[in-house]
């Protein structure tokens, strides 16, 4: 997936600029970005401080950590189950 641009910070402050008056058309053209990018952004992050998103940045890396681990240890059954055995 590729990487934004925007740190999450940045993104939470394009989001408060809107919600306190600013037209999103004026947000987006400020920050040099697509109004359909920006309400991508706002259903992703509403609501969330700084704080918030790093939390979910640092859950997200451990799913995805887990995930890999969950992968490795069941191709690594898959091969013990194909060795031969005693009968």
């Amino acid at each position: 997936m590729r990487k934004s641009r925007f740190s999450e910070a940045q993104i939470i402050g394009m989001i408060k600029e809107q919600e306190a008056g600013m037209s999103t058309a004026e947000v987006c053209r400020k920050h040099g970005l697509n109004q359909g990018t920006f309400y991508k952004f706002k259903s992703q992050y509403r609501g969330m401080e700084v704080s918030d998103a790093a939390k979910l940045q640092a859950l997200t890396d451990e799913n995805a950590k887990l995930k890999r681990l969950l992968a490795d240890t069941m191709l690594d059954n898959v091969g013990l189950k194909d060795l031969p055995g005693k009968n």
